[in-house]
């Protein structure tokens, strides 16, 4: 299946029914009064989010969703039926943006997120609303209320907890394969991966995370170069980054720090909160340089680079490594939760610490 991320599609829901001016009509009743039924609303679209999706194909193509309109009202006391609603099925992670106003409608992160897009028009009243007393016979009735309607963009950020950053060719796709279950096409020519890869990395019988590998980056991909730019989005979400190099490319004149270097750039152009995210300094294929050269090929290269941050050595080929940095991204993780955990609860904290000065007139205020 072709891999969507992005689509713009119309919805339109369902204009309300009209409400009815009748009047009761029978033999033997010379004065019925009125009967005429309110109309019946319009149905509404709503986006709800499924995780057995994965891509936003089925957008690409379908580019408006209309609801049913509700019927008119009618005599005796009948009222219009509902129109019936729509329901779009999403990915979850689909984020759904108000193309004329750019207002964030929806952020779909959980399966089974339901929102309405756009919401269908109230029936109208019939003439059994306004007799009275003094207005026995009414031949008001009030028109049914338009529909809602809107032009969306979806946008789809797939859900990881790491994401992988680096050159084409420096060993992204066979590093997912050696750690995960994702089995992506791997080559030896740049540019193998043409759309992101998920995949998940079991640590051991109940912990888990899932890894995102992205198409290579070039020089110049946050102003269109290359494929990477268009999926640099599917790392917004992540809460680690791993920036892979080459330490052995197949060119010599080919410098792995002014590529590391590059990526970096790009990173900032693109987004600058995307690059102030913790990021790794992975350092792949170490098993093609001589086990004498490595120790002072590595410092060398962290010293150009003049890297502070965490670095690991690793043969994504042979797996060489691989382990180890896996468990060290699963404290990460887990150090993180522990943090939004702490940061969602000190709000609680004081409180309790407020009504506990109360009890004992501490507070002032």
């Amino acid at each position: 299946m072709k891999f969507i991320d992005e689509a713009r599609i119309e919805v339109i829901a369902g204009n309300g029914g009209n409400g009815s001016a009748s009047f009761r009509r029978e033999k033997f009743v010379p004065f019925g009064g009125p009967d005429g039924g309110d109309g019946g609303r319009g149905g509404s679209v709503y986006a709800v989010a499924d995780r057995n999706i994965n891509t936003l194909i089925d957008f690409r193509y379908a580019r408006k969703h209309v609801a049913k309109n509700g019927e008119n009202g009618r005599g005796s006391d009948c009222y219009g039926a509902a129109g019936d609603d729509i329901t779009l099925r999403m990915p979850v992670g689909t984020l759904i943006t108000d193309v004329d106003t750019g207002e964030v409608v929806a952020d779909l992160t959980e399966h089974g997120q339901q929102v309405c897009l756009a919401e269908g028009g109230m029936g109208g009243w019939g003439n059994l609303h306004f007799k009275s007393s003094t207005n026995r016979a009414p031949r008001q009735q009030v028109d049914g209320k338009p529909g809602q309607r809107r032009m969306v963009k979806l946008e789809l950020k797939v859900l990881a907890d790491v994401g992988l950053l680096g050159m084409p060719n420096a060993g992204k796709s066979t590093f997912i394969s050696q750690v995960s279950n994702a089995r992506p096409k791997v080559a030896d020519y740049p540019f193998t991966t043409l759309h992101p890869n998920l995949g998940v990395v079991r640590v051991d019988h109940e912990q888990s995370f899932v890894i995102a590998d992205i198409p290579g980056l070039i020089e110049g991909a946050a102003e269109g170069a290359g494929l990477g730019h268009q999926f640099l989005r599917h790392l917004q979400r992540t809460g680690l980054l791993l920036h892979i190099v080459d330490l052995a490319p197949f060119d010599e004149a080919i410098d792995p720090v002014a590529e590391a270097r590059a990526i970096v750039n790009e990173l900032k152009k693109y987004d600058e909160e995307l690059h102030e995210k913790p990021r790794w300094l992975v350092l792949n294929k170490v098993d093609m340089i001589p086990a004498e050269e490595r120790e002072a090929r590595v410092k060398d290269f962290v010293k150009r680079l003049r890297w502070k941050g965490p670095v690991f050595r690793i043969s994504a080929l042979t797996g060489e490594g691989c382990r180890d940095l896996v468990y060290a991204i699963k404290d990460h993780l887990a150090s993180l939760k522990a943090e939004e955990a702490a940061a969602l609860a000190e709000p609680d904290i004081r409180l309790d610490e407020r009504l506990r000065n109360v009890e004992r007139g501490d507070d002032q205020a």
